[in-house]
């Protein structure tokens, strides 16, 4: 069953489960001395962000690590440009009608 990637980004131990793995792949124990919670609770995380495709496990011997999958990760943010293009051109026009509004109040 894949799950939609943005309800699992919605929650915040993902997140930092997320930020912990996007420099180095890691098994579920070292991610979860992490979190205060217990190992099975970050496994359901991991599982969660597995069916979704923003993780993938590789076995190494008798560990099994945990790594992000920035391709995902790109297409999350090739979803967001077009709002952040928005955002950035608001704030844009937001800060040109306050520069001019402070030239008129300099000048008077």
């Amino acid at each position: 069953m894949k799950r939609d990637v943005f309800k699992a980004i919605a929650d915040p131990t993902r997140r930092a489960v997320i930020t912990l793995i996007a420099m180095q792949s890691m098994t579920p124990n070292a991610i979860a001395e992490h979190f205060d919670t217990t190992r099975q609770a970050v496994s359901k995380h991991l599982r969660v962000l597995t069916e979704c495709e923003l993780v993938t496990q590789k076995q190494q011997g008798r560990e099994i690590y945990y790594q992000l999958q920035v391709n995902k990760m790109k297409e999350i943010d090739q979803w967001l440009e077009p709002f952040r293009k928005m955002w950035e051109d608001r704030y844009k026009q937001l800060d040109e009608v306050l520069l001019t509004i402070k030239k008129e109040k300099d000048e008077t």
